[in-house]
This record gives structure tokens, C-alpha cells and sequence, in this order.
């Protein structure tokens, strides 16, 4: 993959490059925000690893910037472990999370999470009906040789993750997930402890996809239980006769 590392400590820095580019990925480097986002800007890059508090431009603000362009995956890096700065930096659009220190090990392990759902992203189909490549539902319609959703014939970019999620609950309709199960088939890892990490995600896909996300039709809680996608599709009182 072609990595983006941003990361204020040099010899972490160095460290991190070497390892990466030792497993065949090709990186770039920047040792603050600022240089990260004109690189990113200019280069194709398929992830991103953040420091979060760097000079110039600290991560959560980049990956705010790289958000409104695209659903690149975006692994933060911090000294930080407080549960509060975790939930932010997922929900300003991190896919995963690695507080200082960590082992190459780990790290190297989450890069290669990324490169699955990145791979599976492009390339998923119903397995059950290869010639099913479009979810439908509602006013939704979700493309899966593209991994693309379209509301009302809009596009709705999804990030990997978000893609899955989707994917899994359009396949499923009317059945009930626990976050485990959620987190097991998408994260495809066990779920160790009971963490945000699918909530943030679900919030995010709500957010692209309702059109009142406090008031979702679609993505539903089982208060207790779990969310399962809505059993009947959402229709407008001048659209039944219509959908009959």
C-alpha cells in the first residue's frame, strides 16, 4: 500500500518507515500536519497513519480535512489513552486507534486489517448469487462491485467499514445484531470488551444515510439488544400506492 506516516518524533518516525517499508508497503513521511496534508493532496494514498498531537496541524484536525475529500483509513497514533480522545478520534473519521507505545508487531498486524478491508472493499459480491451485485432497499441501493450507496440517486461515499456495515445489515434485513456479532463480522476480531467502536461507526453511517439521524428509519437500536436494518421499507404517505 502506499502509507502517509505523520509523527512528530523522528526516531519513531524513522522507525515506523523502516519497519513498513521493509513489508513491501511504499510510505511517505511528515513530521507534522501541515507537510502530511500537502502530501496527501498530491499523492494517491490508501492509508494514513496519524500522530495526534503534532505542530502545524494535529491529527484529529487532518483527519477532518482528509474526511472531506475522502474515506481514506486513517489508524491514529497518541500517547493518550483517555476513552474520551478514543471516541473522538473515531468519530471525526478514524478507523482504528494505537496508544504509545505499542509494538511493530501491532501495528504491523492493524495495517494488514486495513489492506483486507480495503481489498474487500473493491471486491466484494454475494457469494450465495454471483450475479447480484446491487442491494436495493427503500431508497437505498447499494453497489457492490463499486462498494458505492446511492440515496435518491445521490452517491453516498462510504468508508470501508461503513461499506461493511451497510452490506451486512442489507443482507440481513430484520434480523438483530449484538455489537459483538457486528463488531466479529466486520471487524473480523474478537470483541474482547465492551468499547464505542461500533457505536461511533454506526452513528457515522447513520449520519450518510438517514435523513434524520436522531430519528433513523433505516439503521434501528433494539433498546438492550443490539440494531437490525428496518423490516419494511420507509415510504411517504404519497408513495404506497406507488410501491403496491
Amino acid at each position: 500500500m502506499r502509507i502517509l506516516i505523520a509523527e512528530d518524533e523522528k526516531d519513531l518516525l524513522e522507525l515506523l518507515q523502516d519497519n513498513l517499508s521493509r513489508e513491501g508497503h511504499d510510505v511517505f513521511i511528515a513530521e507534522n500536519g501541515k507537510v502530511a496534508w500537502e502530501i496527501f493532496e498530491h499523492e494517491k494514498i490508501e492509508l494514513c497513519i496519524l500522530d495526534v498531537m503534532m505542530p502545524e496541524m494535529d491529527g484529529l484536525k487532518l483527519v477532518q480535512k482528509i474526511r472531506e475529500k475522502s474515506e481514506t483509513p486513517v489508524i491514529f497514533l497518541t500517547a493518550r489513552g483517555d476513552e474520551t480522545d478514543k471516541v473522538l478520534g473515531l468519530s471525526l473519521g478514524g478507523d482504528d486507534y494505537l496508544v504509545k507505545p505499542f509494538s511493530m508487531a501491532e501495528l504491523k498486524a492493524r495495517v494488514q486489517v486495513q489492506a483486507r478491508h480495503i481489498q474487500k472493499r473493491g471486491m466484494e459480491v454475494d457469494d450465495s448469487n454471483p450475479s447480484l451485485t446491487v442491494l436495493s432497499y427503500g431508497k437505498l441501493n447499494l453497489h457492490l462491485d463499486e462498494a458505492v450507496c446511492y440515496k435518491n440517486d445521490q452517491t453516498i461515499i462510504l468508508s470501508a467499514k461503513e461499506f461493511l456495515l451497510l452490506k451486512l445489515f442489507m443482507e440481513n434485513v430484520g434480523r438483530v445484531f449484538t455489537k459483538k456479532q457486528i463488531y466479529n463480522a466486520v471487524w473480523q476480531e474478537e470483541y474482547l470488551y465492551d468499547d464505542n467502536t461500533v457505536m461511533v461507526h454506526l452513528s457515522r453511517l447513520r449520519s450518510k444515510i438517514e435523513d434524520d439521524p436522531k430519528n433513523p428509519i433505516y439503521l434501528i437500536t433494539i433498546r438492550g439488544i443490539g440494531y437490525k436494518f428496518s423490516v419494511y421499507p420507509p415510504v411517504k404517505a404519497g408513495e404506497v400506492n406507488a410501491q403496491k
